[in-house]
């Protein structure tokens, strides 16, 4: 498959932000739309550069051929209290759906989650009509818990 997967640096800022908006356009299953994020580049650059160094929070890119086709975050908690959970989300160009790249970038905050972060409960958000996402999380022994109305 020849995708590498990687800690987004501050030189991914303004493809990412770019790739935001494509996946914005491309589904209705995420928080955003077709404008991506409204940051600037330097701001993601900042941003990007505060998660190289952070123990307790990741953004991840997928590349292929220094393309990035994914994309996946976790933020865990920095408080005393919640330091033992976060919370995930990815997001997968809609040309790469069905080629397990979803389980690549699950694997690996899973990791970050448990080894570096070291979060014992780990939860995400999900529309309820997004089939192909449930079955993936369900995969990776995630429950339902609740709907939001």
């Amino acid at each position: 498959m020849n995708i590498i997967i990687e800690k987004a640096k501050p030189s991914d800022a303004f493809e990412l932000l770019e790739y935001l908006k494509v996946i914005g356009s491309e589904s209705n299953n995420l928080t955003f739309g077709p404008d991506g994020l409204l940051c600037t580049v330097e701001e993601e650059a900042e941003f990007l550069a505060s998660e190289l160094v952070s123990k307790t929070s990741v953004t991840l890119v997928a590349k292929r051929d220094g393309k990035i086709i994914g994309n996946a975050r976790f933020t865990g908690g920095l408080k005393e209290r919640t330091k033992h959970r976060g919370d995930m989300g990815i997001s997968v160009l809609k040309s790469e759906w069905g080629n397990g790249l979803g389980s690549m970038l699950m694997e690996a905050l899973i990791d970050f989650a448990k080894n570096t972060a070291h979060a014992e409960v780990i939860t995400l958000e999900v529309n309820q009509t997004n089939k192909r996402a449930i079955a993936l999380y369900e995969k990776f022994g995630f429950k339902k818990t609740g709907v939001f109305e």
